[in-house]
Order: C-alpha cells, then sequence, then structure tokens
C-alpha cells in the first residue's frame, strides 16, 4: 500500500518541496534518521569523483583498474592507483557536510535518538569528522585484506610499502613502475606473506552481506532518510532512498542538481551540500539540551 502511495506521488507531484522550514519540523519529530552519502561530499573536501574530467588515471578508465581481473593481471598498476587515491585522501579533511553530520549525530545521541551513516564513500572523511555510526558499503581505501588468509586490517602507512614510495603519479604520459609483485604490500601476519589488496569492492564484486544486512535494518527502521551528495545511478544505493520513501517514510536529497531518483522523494534542497546540510542538521528550536 505505501509502495501504492509512493508511485502515485511521483505522477501527481511534479517536483519535490524545498521548503526548508517544512523540513526542519520533520527533522525535530524524527528519532532514527538514516543519512546516504556519496561521492559528491568528500568532492567538497577536494577528494575527486573519478567521473567526468576526473574519470581517468593516466590512460585508464577507473572502472578498468578497480575490477578483480585489473588486479589478477597487473597488480602493480592497480596498486599504483590506489596508493595515489590513499595518499590524496589521508591529506584531506571533512568538509562542512561531514562536520555537520558528525555534530547532529553527538548531538541527538544525548537526546535519545539516532543517525546512521550509510556511505558510498572510501575515504575515512566521516570518521575524522567525529561520526561513530558509520556503515561502509564499498569498503575503505584505508584497509586492506590479504589475497591468502583474508584477515582485513586498517593500514594508514604512507606510503604502504617502500617500492610504491613517489608512484602512483596520474599523468597521461607516466609509465607503470612494474614493481614486483613479492616487493607489493604484503601480509604480516604469521607464517602467511599473502599479496595484499585494498579492502573495497572492486566493480563485479558483491557487497558484504553482513555490511548489507545492517543497512537493511536501518532502512527498515529509520523515520527519516537524507540522500546526500550521490548521483543515485550506483546500484544497490541508488535505490535505498526510494525504498525508504516507499513506505511512506520523509526522504530529502541534497546535492548539486537532480538525479534520476529525485521524483521519489519529498523534499529537494540544491546546491554544495557544505551549505545546504549545515542549517537543515543544526540544533532545533524544540530540542532541549
Amino acid at each position: 500500500m505505501c509502495a501504492t502511495h509512493a508511485s502515485k506521488r511521483t505522477l501527481v507531484e511534479t517536483r519535490p518541496s524545498s521548503d526548508m522550514s517544512e523540513f526542519r519540523k520533520v527533522f525535530s519529530e524524527a528519532k532514527h534518521i538514516a543519512i546516504i552519502t556519496g561521492a559528491g561530499v568528500s568532492a567538497e573536501s577536494g577528494v575527486p569523483t573519478f567521473r567526468g574530467e576526473n574519470e581517468k588515471w593516466r590512460k585508464w578508465q577507473s572502472q578498468d583498474l578497480a575490477t578483480p581481473e585489473a588486479f589478477s593481471r597487473t597488480p602493480s598498476r592497480v596498486w599504483e592507483f590506489y596508493h595515489y587515491r590513499r595518499e590524496l585522501v589521508m591529506n584531506k579533511k571533512p568538509s562542512a557536510a561531514h562536520l555537520a553530520i558528525a555534530e547532529c549525530e553527538a548531538r541527538l545521541k544525548k537526546q535519545g535518538r539516532s543517525v546512521v551513516v550509510i556511505t558510498q564513500c572510501i575515504d575515512d572523511l566521516h570518521r575524522q569528522a567525529g561520526s561513530k555510526n558509520v556503515l561502509k558499503i564499498h569498503g575503505s581505501l584505508l584497509e586492506t585484506r590479504c589475497m591468502t588468509c583474508g584477515h582485513v586490517t586498517v593500514n594508514k602507512r604512507s606510503p604502504i610499502c617502500a617500492a610504491l614510495k613517489d608512484k602512483g603519479a596520474p599523468g597521461p604520459d607516466v609509465p607503470d613502475a612494474q614493481i614486483p609483485v613479492d616487493k607489493l604490500p604484503r601480509c604480516e601476519e604469521i607464517e602467511c606473506h599473502g599479496l595484499l589488496r585494498p579492502n573495497v569492492v572492486f566493480f563485479g564484486e558483491t557487497l558484504d552481506s553482513h555490511i548489507l544486512t545492517k543497512v537493511e535494518k536501518e532502512m527498515e527502521i529509520c523515520d527519516l532518510c537524507l540522500v546526500v551528495g550521490t548521483s543515485s545511478i550506483v546500484y544497490p544505493a541508488a535505490m535505498f532512498g526510494p525504498r525508504v520513501a516507499a513506505r511512506g517514510v520523509p526522504v530529502a536529497e541534497f546535492n548539486t542538481q537532480t538525479s534520476p531518483k529525485t521524483e521519489y522523494f519529498m523534499y529537494h534542497f540544491q546546491g554544495p551540500c557544505g551549505t545546504t546540510l549545515p542549517p537543515a542538521l543544526a540544533q532545533h528550536e524544540s530540542e532541549i539540551m
């Protein structure tokens, strides 16, 4: 019945509301808020989205490097690509949107209300900002997974191994370093020494079922959902917001432009997330501190 109501809404109402005062009232009454974030949030911190003009690294499309097949064929090239990305994000700071989300979570927790961040970003900027309740559906640049024993660990070394020092420059004429596989990042578990890979979800791989189970639960219990800085074209994350909307829960989109899923949502606030989100999540006059 909710799904039918949501589909009718998209036909009757041609555009979502941009009434911030109306959204703020809904926000003030929400007990369980789910915030879905995408590359646009980190882009405001200076992290490339690897779409459009940033789609290539050297002469390769990023989608052609971030695959299990590419890692199997040319692990040195793929590690150079991810080493470049690791070094880049480790020098970035959280954006105003990251900070607003973290402050909101901490503030509402004191009121017995919850905020969960469900992010497609593979950087660590939400945690740097102070967010505690973060579900990273695409993994983390700052974690590694052993191809032999499967051990996953946080790894913030810079460089991650000696052979990658000063490697990974993105220019189109930069040659591959062709690092021998035994000099690439290796597992430090006792008697393993297997090849490490970034603990991210490559194109063509399935998402972590344990993380997805947690996301499903949050989608079922939230009474307000925010979709922030995402183009809503990467699945399954693209359907999280519409699924929440289908059960009659308010969903608000914050993005620099409309997305293919905008019509499903009750609210749309256009502009940089660092500008639109802080006032949306700021302390409401009804909050008791």
